[in-house]
């Protein structure tokens, strides 16, 4: 079984900074790509950043330049660097990982889903 457990978030000023964590454990051989999407008003979630395993990165368009995402290997930890904020980045932010599990051969793959945590950007 594989897990995502995330941290960070609350409340911030606009201009402010704030970073999430999401730390992945269980039976993983290897963490293939990993995401930040967040909550729209809309029915699908917006993709935020992405990073996959071998370094290659992108961003939406409304982040680009402010978001930084980023990972702990050793850790099995990734981050979402959030400088510059403004309240339209408030929202539930969600991080996602395509792992492939097993303990030492691959015995499949799956998509995984942290909890969501609250990013509030508000004076």
């Amino acid at each position: 079984q594989v897990r995502l457990r995330q941290s960070g978030g609350g409340l911030v000023q606009p201009g402010g900074s704030l970073r999430l964590s999401c730390e992945i454990s269980g039976n993983i051989f290897t963490v293939d790509v990993m995401r930040w999407y967040r909550r729209t008003p809309g029915p699908r979630r917006e993709l935020v950043a992405m990073l996959s395993r071998t370094g290659m990165s992108d961003y939406a368009d409304s982040v680009k330049g402010r978001f930084t995402i980023s990972e702990d290997s050793a850790a099995n930890t990734v981050y979402l660097q959030m400088n510059n904020l403004k309240p339209e980045d408030t929202s539930v932010y969600y991080c996602n990982a395509d792992v492939t599990f097993g303990s030492t051969y691959s015995e499949g793959s799956n998509d995984y889903w942290g909890q969501g945590t609250l990013v509030t950007v508000s004076s």
